[in-house]
């Protein structure tokens, strides 16, 4: 599996904490890994045939979109922002 991150999630993760910054790598690793990691507490979204949610701690999320061999990174932020409802 290869992440891409969207524009949007490329120009917001700079303006992201330090400290969560690096939940987002540690989250996408496990992600790579293994996309059931107990970690990321992922979901299907209701929203999308091939989206998904998942943790990066209690209180902020990402979504992402799958296909094939690619797993795309569209959303990333507090709960609301990180699910793409802001």
């Amino acid at each position: 599996m290869r992440v891409i991150l969207s524009d949007p999630v490329k120009r917001r993760i700079p303006k992201l904490p330090v400290n969560i910054q690096r939940k987002l790598e540690k989250q996408l690793a496990f992600l790579i890994e293994d996309v059931r990691h107990p970690s990321l507490h992922a979901r299907k979204m209701s929203s999308g045939v091939n989206k998904y949610e998942a943790r990066m701690d209690y209180h902020y999320r990402f979504t992402y979109e799958m296909s094939d061999d690619t797993i795309t990174i569209l959303a990333v932020g507090p709960h609301d922002t990180g699910l793409g409802k802001k």
